[in-house]
């Protein structure tokens, strides 16, 4: 299921998950369940893996096309698509963890992810090291042999914009590797490509890219898969059909957005670097960015989402967020509308204190996903913005 070698992703992105049909636009298949022709057809259908043609929480055609891009993107042998990130992140560490294993992960991640490793995982008694993503080593370092299952990694991390080193995590070899990319989205890197046993993403953002589906995917070798299916059938966090059809029409147009999204968000990283009250600014394609090297080794584009710091704290990241008229207050990622959003209070208002410390979380940082909009026009709403914070 792989392209064409010598087809650039930004064709693969048009030519991914058309399965046959002549259709341009995404069909939508609404059918929860398919008649079959008797008890024999019925049992094989009740022994197949991940094939439509029964019940639409095993599979489902439109889900499954989109499945099939993202395993075009990823350069991998297959896909498995989620209600959500987060059906994709608890169904992946349940159908591969027990009570007793061992779980690596990044300690500066998404809140929720970070939420599910330290309460239901706990709950289980599945044990879980936090590291230092920034530090490959100390993902390796932290393995148990024979009992860590899953290393996790997220690459680049939200909200503070930190890489992993894609290669280097490859090559931990016992436990499975997983990186969760979805700031990067499969045109800006593709961790598979290092070694990285199973990609992540949660395609409400960039991949679908339009704020109307809400959408996980991951992407990793046939078998692997197949045994991940087995499980997320019981789990039920499986994809709407019409919200796979929107992350199909997303990823046709997400090689020009994540271009055009890229330019803007290099240009007001370096902007935001000249403002007097702005103290920090974290984006990967600045050469200030202490991983700037290996952005460039291993990403496509440097991405659409940046973050900063504001001098004055809390009180001035409020008083920025009630100034701003174009740039829009907002959670989520990756659309056509510039977002910002105080993380600290929203998205990883959940995470403690101590950990907000160690991986840099505070109340003067705020993390801007960057639209479609003429990037003069961010810029000279978030200049007039932080002029009211001085």
């Amino acid at each position: 299921m792989t392209s064409n070698e010598n087809q650039q992703p930004a064709t693969t992105s048009i030519t991914a998950g058309r399965d046959g049909t002549n259709s341009l636009a995404p069909t939508l298949s609404t059918s929860s369940t398919w008649s079959s022709s008797g008890l024999e057809e019925s049992n094989r259908q009740a022994n197949a893996l991940h094939q439509t043609g029964n019940y639409s929480r095993y599979a489902n055609p439109t889900v499954e096309a989109f499945e099939h891009a993202i395993a075009e993107l990823e350069n991998t042998q297959a896909a498995l698509a989620f209600a959500s990130g987060m059906g994709a992140v608890s169904s992946v560490v349940l159908a591969l963890c027990s009570t007793g294993d061992h779980i690596v992960a990044q300690r500066n991640c998404y809140a929720g992810t970070y939420a599910f490793l330290v309460g239901p995982c706990a709950r289980l008694g599945i044990d879980v090291t936090f590291v230092d993503g920034r530090n490959a080593q100390e993902f390796a370092a932290a393995v148990r042999p024979g009992k860590t299952m899953l290393v996790m990694a997220e690459s680049p991390s939200n909200p503070h914009i930190d890489l992993v080193d894609l290669t280097e995590l490859g090559k931990i070899k016992g436990p499975f590797t997983l990186v969760d990319s979805t700031l990067a989205t499969p045109l800006a890197q593709r961790p598979h490509d290092h070694g990285v046993s199973i990609v992540l993403h949660s395609a409400t953002k960039g991949i679908a890219g339009h704020n109307d589906a809400t959408l996980g995917v991951i992407a990793a070798d046939l078998d692997l898969i197949s045994d991940i299916w087995t499980y997320s059938v019981l789990h039920g966090a499986t994809a709407s059909p019409f919200d796979a059809m929107n992350g199909l029409r997303g990823i046709r147009t997400l090689d020009v957005r994540l271009a055009r999204q890229s330019d803007s968000a290099q240009q007001l990283a370096e902007w935001l670097l000249t403002q007097k009250n702005v103290t920090g600014v974290h984006y990967p394609g600045l050469k200030s960015h202490p991983q700037h090297e290996l952005a460039v080794k291993q990403m496509n584009y440097f991405g659409s989402v940046l973050s900063f710091e504001i001098a004055g704290g809390k009180p001035a990241a409020s008083k920025l967020l009630s100034a701003l008229k174009l740039v829009r207050p907002a959670v989520t990622l990756g659309g056509p509308e510039t977002l910002i959003s105080h993380s600290a209070s929203s998205t990883h208002n959940s995470v403690d204190i101590e950990t907000k410390t160690k991986t840099g979380l505070t109340d003067s940082l705020l993390r801007l996903s960057i639209g479609l909009e003429a990037c003069v026009d961010i810029k000279n709403d978030l200049a007039s913005a932080l002029a009211l914070t001085n």
